[in-house]
């Protein structure tokens, strides 16, 4: 039963990707474009370049907006009203304006004030002030999500505050934030290419770069798309075993 299940879903898998490959397929042919992905192997080092610095902004990203979403997360959930109201309208204003809008604010206003010239930190800054409200959101919502019984619980048996901590609500915690925070960290290598607009040579600021030399437009964007697609489905399937994994009720 478990095998026909499995067949089936290949199947329809593979119709479906069939179908889009075809509806792009025959989009190409109605415009008359030939391919040529020759480029690639005449700047692929340039190409990796872009690929690395993209992979690192997204991983420095990832780390500070954890670290930033965590301490947000906290101070909503606080009773220091003072800090709980400077969380507040952090996370409202970032998840309520645009990412290209923060970028031209952070590094052309506020990082000109506080003369912040290097254009990665730049980066990893606003990538982290952006992303970390989201993973405030997310923690905030695990912490909302945990069952008091289980606190109570813990109480009876005599944990400390520590113990608790540490054997009750961090891993629970975890199993509730870890499968959407490999989703926002996919978010994260795609937002990464915004950057492109102050000229971090990123992937995306490379392509862009080749493209403006060899005009190969349709090509080099594709083969974008296609670059970004293998880091981020890894983290598709990734965060879809986590589901699975920490999935208790299931």
């Amino acid at each position: 039963m478990v095998f026909r299940s499995n067949i089936k879903i290949v199947i329809n898998a593979f119709l479906a990707s069939l179908l889009v490959i075809v509806l792009i397929w025959i989009s190409v042919l109605r415009l008359g474009v030939s391919f040529d992905f020759s480029f690639v192997i005449e700047y692929r080092s340039r190409i990796w370049q872009g690929f690395l610095m993209t992979v690192l902004l997204s991983l420095c990203g990832f780390v500070l907006s954890l670290f930033i979403g965590v301490f947000a997360a906290l101070f909503q959930n606080g009773k220091v009203l003072f800090l709980k109201y400077i969380s507040v309208i952090y996370v409202n204003f970032i998840r309520g304006t645009p990412l290209i809008m923060q970028i031209y604010l952070f590094y052309y206003i506020i990082g000109t004030a506080w003369g912040v010239e290097n254009r990665f930190l730049s980066g990893v800054l606003i990538l982290s002030i952006f992303e970390g409200a989201y993973i405030a959101e997310i923690i905030r919502g695990g912490i909302q999500g945990l069952e008091a019984t289980q606190l109570e619980a813990a109480r009876a048996v005599g944990f400390n505050k520590g113990q608790t901590i540490r054997l009750v609500i961090i891993p629970q915690l975890v199993a509730r934030t870890l499968p959407p925070l490999v989703g926002q960290f996919s978010s994260i290598i795609k937002d990464s290419s915004l950057l492109s607009i102050i000229a971090v040579i990123e992937l995306t600021q490379s392509i862009r770069e080749i493209s403006a030399m060899n005009f190969r437009l349709f090509e080099s964007y594709l083969f974008l798309g296609i670059l970004y697609l293998c880091l981020t489905i890894p983290l598709a399937m990734i965060g879809k075993v986590l589901e699975k994994y920490y999935n208790f009720e299931a």
